[in-house]
């Protein structure tokens, strides 16, 4: 969508910036929880490691914004709601930011209403959270209605109430807001005071309110205790906006009060399957979903029974957008409410961004077009590969946000829209892709078909058409493909391969990981987006094997574990035995249902009379002739850092990928046969 208007939501984005401005001891104060995740990471994986991290994430910038309009200027192929040229209203954070083009799923979408301009069409978001508090509410014709907390939310609470038919009351500590809220047509409305609860209980006849929606946003306990003091027996309490929730017990228990939270826009929120991939809930069974409640706003506004021209205080230019964030701040000592950002949308949006000024690149130099830039790929591959002295020529992502802190933190010359840009450009001679992983086939293949160099992160592939066609491709390109098997390139893998180098018989290796709990909402696990971890993350485990014994595997055998509990996946916890074409089996253990507190990978390798022991890639044991040597390492080292210097040796001295083209396949094929053997009960043969 090219954006023509976008609201700041003055309440939710004034507390972001706040907190952006914290600093790290204040920060952790309010957040104990982050607090002890850094420590445990600091145990787990040394404190350099936990200190890069901490310190990019703190220096990561955040899209901001999340209710705008404008005109269609793309659809997907499966979308067939939207046509180019179609005025919308859209929603949703991390999509329907303050930016001149977005891209926002189809169900986080609705087409304006002709008669509703740019400007109303960018309130929908906040009018649907409005809405939906009013939903939960069910006020029904007549009744008496509180609202606390007359900020845009507020505002749009008190009209939609209205147009229900409700009698309304509205309280803010603002006397200006008070005076807008009875413009808009609130029967009563006052500025907090000792004698609310009597002007309450007067207005209401003695009875108290019907229902109470707190829509104000504070860390202050005092609204929900307000709000159970002035409703009614067995009256409803709505709490929309963010405020302390310390409820007093004997004031709700007393009155048998009802108490809800709404959550935001209604339902499909937080729901990848509805918000991410476009799957809308049956209109018979789910009649009011966040995109029904924007569409119902509109149609409000169309029809003007709600009134959002009165709500804007302030309008800005996208140029001037700073200005905004410094009025909201309270930097510009004004009032304000509503606040808008406008576009110019006949501007030429620029698709090539020039980020550093940087010498022309070097014939002799590792030249990376980087495309994605995922919390893996920025934390421990792009500062290995600065390391190496590689030169940063250009960079793409999902987002420009992400693509300008990725291009500017590591020196990038240019930040471009697409693939496309990156695959040509005649200065690039590595493409790197860190994408999700549904797209690291078809970037790969495209990439090697350009004769492009390629590092691709896990998986190559998710199944077996797009393996093939990578090979393929990869079979005709003057290009090399390397895969991110990070594990066979750390030094103690290394040593276990030199241990056990002049052996005649075959080894054994159990291969256990703690591997934790992921969401079966996260992206890894949609097959069609992530593929799922076996294939995701269990081809690492599999290629050390291959990587230790020399040999491909051969078969596989798989078994989950079977419950019934739906927050877990239950092809997340596993076992594997893998045959090897020398006689080798390996055993792998993959299990999320473990403890934190417990390494995450052991490998236990048996053979000739000798054990490998290696723990959580930190330390190692060599067992021989009765006797033990110790290994360790200063901090976990799972090779990534070897990793990259081999692939720019690859880049610039010539010579083969630093994998094998039939192990990469080999190993990708196995996860592939792994799920196979998890549906056919059978041992699946590896081709």
């Amino acid at each position: 969508m090219r954006t023509a208007a976008s609201l700041i939501s003055s309440g939710t984005e004034r507390m972001v910036v706040e907190s952006a401005g914290k600093g790290l001891v204040q920060e952790a104060r309010e957040r104990p929880d982050l607090v002890r995740a850094v420590v445990e990471k600091a145990r787990k994986e040394g404190l350099l490691n936990t200190f890069s991290a901490v310190r990019d994430k703190l220096a990561a910038s955040t899209a901001l914004g999340y209710s705008a309009s404008g005109i269609v200027i793309g659809v997907g192929a499966e979308v067939t709601e939207f046509r180019i040229g179609d005025r919308v209203a859209c929603a949703g954070v991390g999509f329907a930011s303050h930016a001149e083009a977005i891209s926002v799923p189809k169900n986080l979408c609705v087409q304006l209403p002709v008669e509703v301009d740019f400007e109303s069409g960018a309130f929908g978001t906040l009018g649907a959270i409005a809405l939906q508090g009013v939903r939960l509410a069910e006020p029904t014709l007549g009744e008496s209605v509180v609202v606390i907390g007359l900020g845009l939310v507020g505002q749009l609470t008190v009209q939609l109430l209205k147009a229900n038919g409700c009698r309304v009351f509205g309280i803010d500590l603002d006397p200006a807001r008070v005076a807008l809220a009875l413009q808009l047509g609130a029967d009563e409305a006052k500025v907090s005071g000792d004698d609310l609860k009597n002007a309450v209980m007067k207005w209401t006849r003695g009875r108290g309110a019907d229902a109470v929606l707190i829509t104000a946003a504070t860390d202050s306990n005092q609204p929900v205790e307000l709000a159970g003091e002035i409703s009614r027996l067995k009256g409803r309490v709505v709490i929309v906006g963010m405020t302390g929730m310390e409820i007093p017990r004997q004031t709700f228990f007393s009155r048998e009060l009802s108490l809800k939270i709404s959550m935001s826009y209604g339902p499909g929120r937080y729901d990848p399957e509805y918000e991410e991939r476009g799957h809308d809930y049956p209109f018979a069974y789910v009649r009011w979903t966040e995109n029904r409640n924007i569409e119902a706003f509109l149609d409000l506004v169309a029809t003007k029974r709600i009134d959002v021209g009165a709500l804007i205080t302030h309008r800005f230019a996208i140029d001037e957008a700073a200005r905004a964030y410094e009025l909201i701040a309270g930097e510009m000592h004004e009032l304000f409410l509503g606040v808008v950002l406008s576009y110019d949308t006949e501007r030429e949006i620029a698709r090539d961004v020039p980020l550093t000024k940087r010498a022309a690149a070097k014939q002799e130099s590792v030249r990376v077009g980087l495309v994605g830039a995922g919390n893996y790929v920025t934390a421990m591959l792009l500062p290995h590969f600065k390391e190496q002295h590689a030169d940063f020529r250009v960079v793409t992502t999902a987002s420009g946000l992400s693509a300008n802190n990725v291009g500017n933190k590591f020196g990038f010359a240019r930040a471009v829209s697409g693939a496309d840009e990156v695959i040509n450009d005649p200065e690039v001679n590595l493409v790197v892709i860190g994408t999700q992983h549904d797209l690291h086939a078809p970037l790969a293949q495209q990439a090697l078909a350009a004769n492009r160099d390629v590092f691709v992160e896990k998986p190559i592939a998710l199944n077996d058409d797009e393996l093939n066609g990578v090979l393929s491709a990869a079979g005709n390109s003057s290009g090399r493909l390397m895969v991110g098997f990070n594990r066979r390139f750390s030094p103690l893998a290394k040593k276990a391969h030199e241990f056990f180098a002049e052996r005649t018989t075959p080894l054994s290796i159990l291969y256990r990981i703690n591997a934790g709990r992921i969401p079966r909402e996260h992206w890894v696990q949609d097959r069609e987006k992530g593929g799922g971890r076996i294939i995701g993350e269990v081809c690492h485990f599999v290629d050390l094997m291959q990587f230790v014994i020399g040999a491909p595997p051969t078969s596989v055998f798989a078994e989950a574990v079977s419950g019934n509990n739906s927050a877990a996946v239950n092809e997340d916890s596993v076992f594997i035995t893998l045959r090897f074409a020398d006689g080798s089996n390996g055993s792998i253990a993959y299990l999320a249902e473990g403890d934190a507190s417990l390494a995450k990978e052991r490998v236990e390798i048996f053979g000739e009379g000798k054990t490998f022991v290696l723990d959580d890639f930190r330390r190692a044991g060599l067992h021989r002739k009765g006797k033990e040597e110790q290994v360790a390492l200063r901090s976990q080292d799972k090779g990534q850092s070897e990793q990259v210097k081999a692939v720019c040796a690859m880049v610039l001295r010539g010579g083969p990928s630093p994998i094998a083209l039939d192990e990469l396949a080999a190993t990708t094929r196995a996860t592939f046969r792994i799920r196979d053997s998890l549906r056919s009960c059978q041992r699946e043969p590896i081709s």
